[in-house]
């Protein structure tokens, strides 16, 4: 295991639980130190050695090819690890890079290592260091053959869901593996961001306490559309923990200000936005949601900003006007399972985009299995509803969610809270940009009478981008045939 922070050593710790002989190795002593202390208060043995080529010939000495784990940050930290690994290496190595590193740069340093006969899976791991520790779920994507080498020992110590099934499929070539882990993350943050929207709802515009909130999310995750959902279960949990020296609720300690996107230290949610605008994919509710991160890491500008609007009355979020708070509430659930839904039409969407771009051969079900335990997304409501879906079309695949009748029932059916859930909250200057662009995105994608009818005139008018007539079928995303000469242009000569 190169790289023992908290995901590493999570996974030694799992590892070694598991049977396995350990060896470690990370050029931070704080974190050298950690593990070898929770190891043996553990009973757990796990061996640190103190060099790369060290490493490499403990695990290989007389075992054939060795299996390198890692477990560090993205980028220049994994191509300077390598090169330092690489006069160590063997042909039949292989490696198994567990970061949340980059499609292409997993891709590059397939290609690289493969040259001398070295292994590089790109495998996502979901479900933060506590999953890490009892068992997260994996994404691993390269070889076919390596993998199948692989499969059970990730079957071993993988997430199980409710029917005991292990969250870990070999999901394909190159670096899909990353890449479904890249697109997990998006959803990730939609999903976030909804919840923290709705949390907000609760508290500010209900006047909720913490533990009536608790309960709110303890009943949504134990019964109805939202039922096991890792994010809303720990809300759940969340809300009751007391800071130790105030004895308040931690939740009020903490700061409305998500950086690690702006500082990148996280990367997975700017590449998910990054690959809709390539892939051309209205993924609105995740990219509105990193977005919306992005504000809240500018702290000092919002203070500074307040300032200057406060002379403007309504920018202080007020209480909701209701009749019935407990049939708000009601409906605040019914809003969350669309917005949520919203968010896995979108990734899947986009995934299906890529697959189809790069040829990877997916199967879907598979996919649906690796986010039933063990990872932040895991919501068995709505997983079971795209499972299901996937088995019903050719193949596993569909190129439109929102086309599926199941889906397009569940969306349907929860559109008029949803509306009713963003109109409450707008008239009470609340904070809803996750839920009300879920409900935008549900609008614009299921209608065939598009205000950007006005804006293909006015393209035409100005910069003669043709466009197509009400006469032709809908047809492909392609340059329209028809140009009308909506005013000629003219010089000085002309007049």
């Amino acid at each position: 295991m190169l790289g023992l922070g908290s995901m590493g050593a999570g996974m030694c710790l799992l590892l070694a639980e598991h049977g396995y002989q350990l060896f470690g190795f990370d050029p931070n002593q704080g974190s050298v130190k950690k593990l070898l202390h929770d190891s043996k208060a553990a009973g757990l043995s796990v061996e640190v050695q103190s060099s790369y080529e060290q490493l490499c010939k403990q695990v290989k000495d007389g075992h054939g090819p060795g299996l390198f784990i890692l477990s560090t940050p993205h980028g220049p930290a994994v191509d300077k690890l390598l090169k330092e690994m690489r006069p160590h290496l063997d042909r039949g190595d292989i490696i198994v890079d567990c970061g949340n590193e980059h499609w292409e740069s997993t891709e590059r340093r397939q290609q690289e290592l493969s040259k001398d006969g070295i292994h590089l899976i790109g495998c996502g791991v979901s479900g933060g260091y506590q999953s890490a520790r009892s068992g997260p779920s994996f994404s691993p994507g390269g070889e076919a053959e390596v993998l199948d080498k692989l499969m059970p020992f990730f079957k071993g110590i993988a997430a199980k869901d409710r029917q005991g099934r292990p969250c870990v499929r070999p999901v394909g070539p190159g670096s899909s593996g990353h890449y479904v882990k890249m697109v997990h993350n998006g959803i990730e943050q939609g999903m976030l961001s909804v919840l923290s929207e709705g949390w907000f709802i609760l508290v500010h515009g209900l006047g909720l306490s913490y533990p009536a909130v608790a309960d709110v999310f303890a009943s949504w995750n134990r019964d109805g559309p939202l039922h096991d959902c890792f994010l809303i279960g720990i809300a759940a949990d969340g809300l009751q923990a007391r800071n130790p020296e105030g004895g308040g609720f931690e939740v009020d300690v903490v700061r409305d200000k998500v950086v690690q996107d702006v500082e990148d230290s996280e990367g997975t949610g700017n590449w998910a936005c990054e690959e809709a605008m390539a892939l051309h994919m209205p993924a609105a509710t995740i990219v509105t949601a990193h977005m919306f991160r992005y504000a809240s890491a500018y702290a000092s500008d919002r203070k500074e900003n307040r300032e200057a609007a406060s002379g403007v009355a309504a920018l202080k979020p007020g209480r909701l006007r209701v009749q019935s708070r407990d049939d708000f509430v009601a409906l605040l659930q019914r809003a969350t399972y669309f917005s949520f839904l919203c968010c896995f039409v979108q990734g899947m969407d986009l995934l299906r985009a890529k697959d189809r771009d790069r040829g990877w051969g997916l199967d879907y079900t598979d996919i649906m299995q690796l986010w039933r335990g063990g990872c932040i997304i895991q919501a068995d409501g709505v997983v079971d509803l795209l499972d299901d879906m996937y088995k019903r079309h050719e193949r596993h695949r569909t190129d439109d969610v929102l086309a599926d009748s199941e889906v397009a029932k569940e969306l349907s059916s929860q559109y008029s809270a949803a509306k009713q859930v963003v109109l409450e909250a707008v008239r009470a200057d609340l904070y809803v940009p996750a839920v009300s662009q879920s409900l935008e995105y549900y609008k614009y994608m299921t209608s065939t009478a598009l205000p950007t009818q006005f804006m293909e005139a006015q393209l035409d008018y100005f910069g003669e981008h043709m466009f197509d007539t009400w006469d032709e079928p809908p047809g492909e995303p392609r340059t329209g045939s028809h140009h009308y000469e909506w005013k000629a242009a003219r010089g000085k000569v002309d007049e």
